[in-house]
């Protein structure tokens, strides 16, 4: 692996009472956050291909360790998202860098199919700043019900020279959605939309 990590932290929400109905089942989320270096901290470099080839190798990683939190198969994921918060050193076009180019194929991989674009955000903080990972449903952009977020946070990270990426998964929208519109199970999954 190019990235070099210092932690991995991964967390699994469950819901089991909102507004004061119990939630059966509960709705899930988990989330896996990589603390790595940031090979381009304190300096400006046009080439950022470092970073992209990072960004695909932690797609699957992490992807990987959220099914494997929620314990499911990964064609039962619902939803997910990611995204990435450099420390004081960085910028944030090396956030985009693990983001965008690369890191997608492979987390669609590990949630079987992801056929709409995988929600983002990016940001730059310092240690134990919160990192805000947006979710939608993973192969239909207009089920509103998934549109969610979970919410990272990592006592000592990101440093000034470090990176703190996350993707996130769900096995569930939100507990009780009711703001109308396309609803998962009708959901076909063809154009990412609808």
């Amino acid at each position: 692996m190019k990235a070099a990590i210092r932690k991995i932290t991964v967390i699994v929400e469950e819901t089991h009472l909102e507004a004061g109905i119990a939630i059966k089942p509960t709705t899930r989320k988990a989330v896996a956050a990589a603390v790595l270096n940031n090979p381009y901290a304190g300096q400006f470099a046009e080439d950022l291909t470092e970073l992209i080839d990072i960004g695909a190798e932690l797609g699957g990683l992490l992807g990987e360790k959220c099914i494997q939190a929620l314990g499911i198969l990964p064609k039962d994921a619902e939803s997910y998202g990611k995204a990435a918060m450099v420390g004081e050193n960085g910028e944030l076009e090396h956030a985009a860098a693990l983001l965008h180019p690369k890191l997608g194929a492979p987390l669609r991989k590990a949630v079987e199919k992801g056929a709409a674009l995988v929600p983002s955000s990016k940001k730059m903080g310092s240690c134990g700043q919160p990192l805000d990972v947006p979710l939608g449903h993973k192969d239909a952009a207009f089920v509103r019900s998934h549109f969610d977020g979970i919410e990272v946070r990592i006592n000592d990270a990101p440093r000034a020279n470090e990176i703190l990426v996350a993707v996130a998964v769900t096995d569930s929208g939100r507990p009780l959605p009711r703001v109308g519109g396309l609803t998962a199970d009708a959901a076909k999954g063809l154009d990412g939309l609808r």
